[in-house]
């Protein structure tokens, strides 16, 4: 049985479809787990996560981790049950009125407490040991910043094979980009962070996408983005922006040619990057 398994009984389900027994379950072991005086806090962002945020509240709930936390979330201004999902289960949050993970995730830190900051995302899952091995990273050295990897929940419309060979290429893909480039490998629903370098250099709030990658940039003037590959961290989520592509076959196809187009440049370092007018969040 998967590590996962049991979140499933909650995920893509409604409120009104939720045990109140999972509420009772989740709500006493998240009051265990937080911290007066918090090493690390948790930040969970959500934008109408009703029928995911349950799930990864739970995972959360069930976490091992030999620092102490705390777990807040961050509602960015939902109109379905997300915030009433934090309250049932004794999470403080904060409303965020201003719509873009930009937002929500600087909203995220700028309630941290701790002294490292863990961005969460609302539908996703995370292993019992996760916020313990990316901290362990993140006190080495001159790390500031960690990120780990994510596979797909496995469905009816995608194979275990597909998904295996998807993974490992991008995997692979990831790896490489990351040894000049680990901006570009960033992704924001599994990244860690140095709170005092990050709240210097700040999270971009005006383009559509990329502000995980950006915040990772600036901080590697700071030291040194780790990456784990060690599977013990690598979270489990929905298919996102790869189910928009179809099968993952043609969700492979557009990303390796997108790929080969900067193949070499994966080789060389990179002292800045120009704003896409299409990523910028027009302002009214």
């Amino acid at each position: 049985m998967k590590w996962y398994s049991k979140y499933l009984q909650v995920y893509n389900k409604s409120f009104a479809e939720f045990p109140q027994t999972v509420f009772d379950v989740i709500r006493a072991n998240i009051a265990k787990k937080q911290s007066s005086d918090p090493l690390v806090t948790v930040s969970v962002i959500g934008y109408n996560e009703e029928t995911h945020l349950l799930a990864c509240l739970w995972s959360l709930s069930d976490m091992i981790c030999k620092y102490p936390i705390e777990i807040i979330g961050v509602d960015n201004d939902s109109k379905d049950k997300t915030a009433e999902i934090f309250k049932q289960c004794g999470v403080p949050y904060y409303t965020e009125h201003q719509h873009s993970c930009g937002f929500a995730r600087l909203c995220g830190l700028n309630h941290a407490r701790g002294e490292y900051h863990i961005n969460i995302d609302s539908d996703t899952m995370y292993p019992p040991h996760y916020i313990e091995i990316m901290i362990d990273v993140l006190l080495k050295g001159k790390v500031v910043g960690v990120s780990s990897l994510w596979s797909y929940i496995p469905d009816e419309q995608h194979s275990s094979i597909g998904l295996f060979l998807y993974e490992s290429m991008r995997d692979i893909y990831l790896w490489l980009q990351s040894l000049k480039r680990p901006e570009l490998s960033v992704r924001g629903l599994v990244f860690a962070y140095k709170v005092g370098y990050a709240k210097q250099v700040g999270i971009r709030t005006d383009i559509i996408r990329g502000e995980d990658g950006y915040l990772a940039f600036q901080l590697k003037q700071f030291g040194k983005i780790a990456f784990i590959h060690d599977r013990k961290a690598r979270a489990v989520t929905g298919y996102g922006t790869v189910g928009n592509d179809g099968s993952f076959f043609n969700s492979f196809k557009i990303r390796f040619l997108n790929s080969y187009k900067h193949l070499f440049s994966l080789f060389t370092k990179k002292q800045d990057y120009k704003d896409e007018d299409s990523n910028l969040i027009q302002k009214k």
